[in-house]
């Protein structure tokens, strides 16, 4: 018997049927390893050695392994076939070495790009060994993202509080996403008009023409500068006769594009059906881990994470054997279609993402699949099976027309086309080509070369030129992608890490970069610029190519970058943090100091009138304060353009009036405060407070809302059994219930002003079933250990508490913000916390602090477990 080892329990699961009772096949469940997150993981002065570590679950999981291995004849390590999936096999394999379980045993290494039947068996019927440069590429890429992670972000945390790291490639995306807002900002609106005119044919048909020149000069977009110009155009060619110059019938082919890779799929699906990076990459996964049909697990489209644009010889024989029958043989090209990929990694050039079975086509899955995972597997089946169709063949006529009044002339042009063979179009056009049709193809009517036309309306009208718009995810991507930087397995995780750190938030499928993700991305292009540069980062990737090419070796590369960016850290370690902000002052203006309506000087305060304004660091984070300071009050969180004067009330505590308290009569106003905007009601100590829920932005609060807030919590009703009464409130943790000393979370705060009384009593029962325990009942549940502090002082641990999951470190307890996945916490996000925490004078005694000569021999314990990350879609 032979040990199969996978990535997932359902892929196990479905292969253990395919191969029978030879083999036994476990799943690791994604990365079994990592580097621990504290410093030594890497060493740069002992030849970058590289110290790794088991997390528990992961190793219960290869002691399985090992115990199956020891009683086997032989290992297959059967993980994904990617970079991701090559390094989980060197993982596997490096520990069972160390456990001295395989011996003599032979082990060898298979790849299937589809889980099926039929791919399977091929692969094992071609095993390979672990491919060592491909292991050697991601070694440097995990090595490097360490790097610049610890040795960044302890010098953001000295010279920037409130930045919680920096990510390698994280922080180029960033700073596109933050060159684009400084553009928008930057941008001033031009107008311009444009004149068409309705003409008619003698044939009393109608038509629209554009007017592209005037008294002989061609026009350009911005040249109709004004209303003026406009009225003289359009006064002239309302006196003008209209004649058909020339007219021209064009045959044009459009040619089908490539089947999906990784990026254009989350792009299709993100502009055709409203998909996130991250949903596209969980249904895709699904659909190829694969469905049970006829009383058997088959995978419905092919491996999801490649750069490769082509399919195998006996795909692209399936698919023409496809549109034949679905189409008919008139939409089957000649000759198959051949694609280039622009990868330029030949290693991770895969086969491109395609249905594993072409006859499979969607109207015939459709039972078995939910909403989503049918939209996405239309949307792969018809753009592969489209790939292999014919051209589509359009006939475009452009028709040139003169404008004659008197001696003054005019040229207008009407365009339009017809689809004389839809070709692949029958089977799939993307959004964009959807628009263009509508925008361009229009179909005109019969126009004869030197006949006279018939004016019928002539219309001017205005526009103004809009700034670039905001990337999406899915343009964000593309922009990466054609910049060459990441790879198809990083493109979802590098978007959710700029989320997950609140660096931007998605507005309408935009991503909008907030104050501090603004605020990271100017200090890096200040004072680390060549490591945010896209054409650095771009020919880093090259380099790690060439090293999974077996071209470069992966140590030099991290030498040569090592070299320069420990000295570049160096530098900045020096610099004060008045230059700091003085450089972000300048690079962030337009944030920092919005204008002013009154048109007067932004960056004079606008309290005492002689004080300047500049960007202050607080424990907090940065905001923007008066030089005069302490004589002084006046702040303003950064970004806080809707109130740049600090008027309403001015200050930290600017204040906007909603209304009053119709029972108290007193007055209930909008503030903003050091921790974010709040509801208020009254003056004083006693004033009764409520932060603002997450969701809900100051521009949404009106009266009524406000006293919604303020009458927190409501009462629900008494517990049928107790008798007592359950609340419903917003608290430090967030939206909950409460009956009798039991706190159970709820979904949202509308459900705080919704919930009924059968709700709660569920609600609260579900919360018992699970225990009581967490802070206030004994040690709590440790759901991920995250090492020792790299100040010493003990160990940090997330924990599930009663009020929900947080970071402890000694008798420093942080809750973890709503909607947090504990296991997605870094030793990053977790020092931002408690160190928040402290600031605010919570958690107790303060714990235990290393002196700073003892860090040296601390980094030098053994390392702490920390669970791998898990690869994510």
């Amino acid at each position: 018997m032979d040990v199969v080892v996978v990535e997932s329990p359902a892929k196990a699961k479905t292969i253990n049927k395919y191969l029978g009772r030879n083999y036994k096949v476990l799943a690791s469940f994604g990365h079994v390893r990592d580097l621990p997150a504290k410093d030594g993981s890497v060493r740069p002065d002992e030849d970058f050695a590289m110290s790794w570590a088991v997390d528990t679950a992961s190793g219960k999981r290869l002691a399985d392994i090992a115990k199956a291995v020891k009683d086997a004849d032989g290992l297959i390590l059967a993980t994904d076939p990617d970079r991701e999936g090559e390094a989980i096999s060197w993982h596997v394999l490096e520990v069972l070495k160390q456990k001295r379980a395989l011996k003599d045993k032979p082990v060898s290494r298979v790849v299937f790009n589809a889980i099926t039947k039929s791919s399977v068996l091929e692969a094992m019927a071609n095993p390979r060994q672990i491919d060592a440069p491909l292991v050697d590429a991601y070694l440097a890429r995990r090595a490097l993202d360490y790097l610049v992670g610890f040795t960044l972000s302890p010098v953001l945390w000295r010279k920037l509080p409130g930045a919680r790291s920096a990510g390698r490639v994280q922080s180029v995306a960033l700073r596109l996403v933050c060159d684009r807002e400084s553009e928008i900002e930057r941008f001033i609106r031009e107008e311009y008009w444009q004149i068409s005119a309705l003409l008619g044919t003698p044939r009393n048909e109608t038509f629209e023409a554009r007017l592209t020149a005037f008294e002989r000069k061609k026009l350009q977009k911005l040249d109709i500068a004004n209303k003026a110009q406009a009225d003289d155009i359009k006064a002239m060619l309302e006196g003008a006769t209209f004649k058909a110059l020339s007219v021209e019938a064009k045959p044009t082919k459009r040619n089908p594009g490539p089947p999906f890779t990784t990026s254009t799929l989350q792009q299709a699906a993100s502009s055709g059906l409203g998909f996130s990076a991250t949903r596209t990459m969980q249904v895709a996964q699904r659909l190829y881990e694969g469905m049970e049909i006829g009383g058997e697990t088959t995978g419905l489209i092919t491996y999801m994470r490649t750069d490769g644009v082509q399919m195998a010889p006996e795909a692209i024989d399936a698919a023409r054997d496809a549109i034949a029958k679905e189409f008919g043989p008139k939409y089957l090209p000649e000759k198959p279609r051949q694609y280039t990929a622009k990868a330029k990694n030949a290693q991770e050039a895969h086969e491109a993402i395609r249905p594993t079975d072409f006859m499979r086509t969607p109207a015939s899955v459709r039972q078995y699949l939910d909403s989503d995972q049918m939209r996405l597997y239309e949307l792969i089946w018809k753009r592969a099976i489209a790939s292999q169709m014919q051209s589509a063949e359009i006939e475009r006529t452009t028709v040139e027309i003169e404008a004659l009044n008197g001696a003054r002339t005019a040229e207008l042009r009407a365009v339009g086309s017809v689809v004389r063979f839809d070709g692949f179009i029958a089977a799939y056009t993307d959004q964009k080509e959807d628009d263009a049709e509508d925008e361009e193809n229009r179909r005109l009517p019969e126009i004869r070369s030197g006949e006279q036309l018939a004016r019928r309306a002539i219309n001017a009208t205005q526009h103004t030129t809009e700034p670039p718009p905001r990337y999406s995810e899915a343009s964000l991507i593309k922009k990466l992608e054609e910049l060459g930087i990441g790879r198809p397995s990083t493109y979802t995780a590098i978007l959710k890490t700029l989320e997950d750190r609140d660096y931007v938030t998605i507005d309408k499928r935009r991503l909008v970069p907030q104050a501090k993700g603004r605020l990271l991305s100017a200090f890096l292009e200040s004072f680390f610029e060549r490591y945010v540069e896209y054409d650095f980062t771009a020919s880093l990737e090259e380099k790690l190519d060439e090293i999974s090419d077996g071209k470069l070796a992966w140590k030099d590369v991290l030498r040569d970058f090592w070299k320069d960016f420990s000295g570049a850290v160096a530098d900045i370690k020096e610099l004060r943090v008045t230059d700091v902000l003085d450089a972000l002052n300048e690079e962030l203006a337009p944030l920092v100091f919005p204008a002013r309506e009154d048109g007067s000087n932004p960056r004079i305060c606008p309290k005492c009138g002689t004080g300047n304004l500049s960007l202050k660091l607080g424990k907090f984070g940065a905001f923007v304060g008066c030089s005069n300071y302490p004589e002084c009050s006046f702040t303003r969180q950064l970004g806080d353009a809707a109130n740049p004067n600090g008027e309403n009330g001015g200050g930290e505590d600017g204040t906007k009036v909603l209304g009053k308290d119709p029972y108290t009569a007193e007055e209930i106003t909008l503030r903003s405060g050091r921790f974010g905007p709040y509801i208020q009601r009254g003056d004083g100590k006693e004033a009764k407070r409520s932060s603002l829920p997450k969701g809900w932005t100051p521009d949404s609060i009106d009266h009524e809302k406000a006293l919604a807030l303020l009458g927190l919590p409501r009462d629900v009703g008494k517990h049928p059994e107790s008798g007592k009464m359950i609340s419903a409130g917003l608290g430090r943790y967030g939206p909950f219930v409460l009956h009798d000393g039991t706190y159970a979370n709820l979904d949202s705060i509308e459900d705080v002003f919704s919930i009924g009384l059968n709700r709660a009593v569920t609600v609260i029962a579900e919360k018992q079933s699970k225990g009581k325990g967490g802070r206030n009942g004994g040690t709590a549940a440790a759901l991920k250990e995250l090492g020792d502090h790299p100040d010493g002082g003990g160990k940090i641990v997330v924990r599930d508490g009663k009020y929900g999951p947080y970071v402890n470190f000694g008798k420093v307890n942080a809750t973890l913000p709503k909607g947090k996945d504990p296991q997605s916490v870094t030793i990053e996000d977790a020092l931002a916390l408690i160190a928040e925490k402290e600031a605010k004078g919570g958690g107790g005694k303060k714990p235990f602090r290393k002196a700073a000569a003892t860090k040296a021999p601390a980094a030098k314990k053994t390392a702490a477990k920390k669970p791998a990350a898990k690869k994510k879609g």
